[in-house]
């Protein structure tokens, strides 16, 4: 069985053809940093324009790349939500009409659920497991019990922890996106020269907090007289590394309650655009080790949106339940994965 995924929810556009025994025959990315970068973040109506004027030359790059044709695809699967509405429009709307014109079934497919599910292309993770969800726009920590199973144990009360990455560098200059610079300026700091806090750490429960430590961020970025660029890499390194802090302790206690749910072999899976910080994983993998679990993460390139991670979660949707989406879905910009969840004010929760 082949997948046509479509990803189309933020500032990357991609298309890719996944089969049925985990083999991605064609995964075609176009970042839109270039379009972005003056502006410090993310402009909505620049990245719909994006899509729309690069989605269908991806597609067909990703079917050459395959070598399949169209015709040869069994399913159409697009983000359906939740992301920027532009971007999901274009996405979504693209996958219906390949859909009607060769006569495919569409899913819309939840682009958290691409992530959830996207370290799952490699073998060997079987449910359940607990999922640390960390990019631009959500920063949650999940019981993953099976495909459209969710539970969520925590999400941020204010800010993402990518979107967190993203302003920290644009007030040391660092450029966007924020991650990778936040990380390379990183390794040239002190991460112990400024003591800044660890929002949360300590506190019952798994919810994540960031907007203090942005602040703290700030607040000693603008005590520095004449800033210089080691003052800049310490202050990289120092937020980097409390920031990892901060996550390793709320996973701590989403481990404790996932073992307690969960007793045997634990996989802590770590998905999402933040997933790519080497700094992250090792202090996730030293956490995991220490509580007789196995951290688990995607390659790299499946970290960040990509059209793979959709295919794939079309795939497993498609195998538990084969019913298409009708052309009358309507995209959502936002679309929780635990729809009973308690609804906290922060970003975690725009799903």
């Amino acid at each position: 069985m082949l997948v046509l995924g479509i990803e189309s929810s933020c500032d990357e556009t991609a298309a890719a053809v996944v089969s049925d025994d985990r083999r991605i025959l064609s995964d075609c990315v176009l970042s839109q940093w270039e379009e972005h970068r003056a502006f410090g973040g993310v402009v909505p109506e620049i990245a719909a324009r994006a899509h729309l004027d690069h989605l269908d030359h991806l597609i067909e790059e990703a079917l050459r790349r395959a070598d399949v044709t169209l015709n040869q695809i069994d399913l159409i699967a697009a983000t359906g939500g939740p992301g920027l509405i532009g971007g999901v429009i274009v996405g979504v709307t693209t996958g219906k009409a390949l859909a009607l014109a060769s006569g495919k079934p569409f899913l819309a497919v939840n682009h958290l659920e691409g992530h959830a599910l996207s370290a799952r292309l490699a073998p060997g993770l079987d449910f359940p497991y607990l999922l640390l969800l960390v990019s631009g726009g959500h920063c949650q920590l999940l019981a993953v019990a099976g495909v459209g199973r969710y539970e969520r144990l925590g999400a941020t009360i204010d800010d993402a922890a990518g979107e967190a990455f993203d302003k920290v560098a644009k007030l040391l200059g660092l450029g966007y996106p924020g991650g990778p610079a936040v990380e390379k300026a990183a390794k040239q700091g002190d991460a112990g020269r400024f003591a800044l806090p660890r929002p949360m750490q300590g506190r019952p429960g798994c919810d994540f907090s960031f907007s203090g430590l942005k602040n703290a961020v700030r607040l000693a970025w603008t005590a520095l007289p004449s800033p210089s660029d080691q003052d800049r890499a310490d202050l990289a390194a120092s937020f980097q590394g409390a920031l990892a802090d901060t996550m390793a302790d709320r996973v701590k206690h989403g481990l404790a309650l996932f073992q307690q749910r969960f007793p045997g072999p634990t996989s802590l899976v770590l998905a999402g655009g933040v997933a790519a910080n080497q700094a992250l994983r090792q202090r996730l993998s030293l956490l995991a080790a220490r509580h007789t679990a196995t951290l688990v993460a995607p390659p790299l390139a499946l970290c960040t949106d990509n059209g793979a991670m959709i295919a794939w979660a079309g795939l497993e949707r498609w195998r538990l339940r084969p019913v298409a989406d009708g052309f009358d879905f309507a995209p959502r910009p936002r679309w929780p994965l635990d729809p009973d969840a308690v609804k906290l004010p922060g970003a975690g929760v725009k799903a």
